[in-house]
């Protein structure tokens, strides 16, 4: 097995969110091409906040498709600011609740193909009620009991692929071990 070769990039956006190169690359069969990548400047966190057997979860609507979901508080990291902290910080911005301990849980790459973004997936416990959610991050916030989160996930009421990973290898690493 050999690995694509890359032999140069040409940036075609920039903004501070993010950015979309063309990379010339080369697979191993000997094709050449462009392929675009999508670029993130920092990583993006998620926390999956447990009591008493239920899970924080925000009710949110997502323009890009035009769909209503249930999601985990997730958010990229700010420039200097530990993976830790972004995890703590986002799931206090958006739900009005703040963990007091975090574990990780899972760290993966949501869109390999074509981005190089990088997604850290925190266990939040002893979660205290701080303030009232961002009305910009989620129509209502709600703690769903564990045992009806497959219910969800085949009615389609969790779309969102970062949510999706984060709740079933949660609840897939809990099965084999027992509660957290």
């Amino acid at each position: 097995m050999t690995e694509w070769t890359v032999h140069g990039t040409r940036r075609v956006y920039e903004s501070e969110w993010m950015s979309v190169d063309l990379d010339d690359v080369e697979v191993p069969q000997g094709e050449r091409f462009e392929h675009h990548v999508l670029r993130l400047p920092f990583p993006s966190t998620g926390v999956v906040v447990i009591e008493d057997e239920k899970v924080l979860l925000m009710w949110r609507h997502r323009f890009t498709t035009g769909a209503w979901g249930w999601e985990i508080p997730a958010g990229r990291l700010e420039a200097g600011e530990a993976v830790e902290t972004a995890a703590i910080r986002e799931t206090e911005e958006e739900t009005g609740y703040r963990v007091g301990t975090i574990e990780p849980l899972i760290t993966f790459n949501p869109l390999n193909g074509i981005s190089s973004t990088t997604t850290h997936i925190f266990v939040g416990t002893d979660a205290i009620k701080t303030g009232e959610p961002d009305p910009a991050e989620a129509a209502r916030i709600e703690w769903v009991p564990l045992n009806e989160i497959h219910s969800y996930i085949r009615k389609g009421l969790i779309p969102c692929g970062i949510t999706l990973v984060a709740l079933n290898t949660y609840l897939t690493l809990r099965a084999s071990s027992g509660p957290a």
